[in-house]
């Protein structure tokens, strides 16, 4: 499933200290994700010439891409699938009871 999480899409975590929390993918790079509001760090900063002190800055590490999946509009993890539609392009899908739900289109890459 974790190759159909890009930027833009929401994610829950299903491993890891931050199990169970939700976000926004800001960033991918190959099997690392980057999830606002999630896996936040505190790095230490060395003073800078324009500001007079030391500072920590919080920020947020990328998580493989195994530790997440797709989940809908409540935040649960949901299994997508692929479909083609009647015009003939590729979406992605869950199954939510009887009822089908498309999450978006699948880009096709050039």
């Amino acid at each position: 499933m974790s190759k159909w999480i890009r930027k833009g899409d929401k994610v829950v975590v299903i491993a890891g200290n931050e199990k169970g929390k939700s976000g926004e993918v800001i960033r991918r790079n190959e099997d690392r994700v980057l999830v606002q509001g999630i896996n936040i760090r505190k790095k230490h900063a060395k003073r800078q010439q324009k500001a007079p002190g030391a500072e920590i800055i919080e920020m947020e590490v990328p998580l493989h891409v195994s530790n997440l999946a797709l989940c809908n509009g409540d935040g649960k993890a949901v299994k997508a699938k692929v479909r083609t539609n009647k015009s003939g392009a590729k979406e992605l899908y869950y199954l939510e009871g009887e009822k089908e739900v498309t999450l978006r289109q699948v880009r096709k890459h050039s």
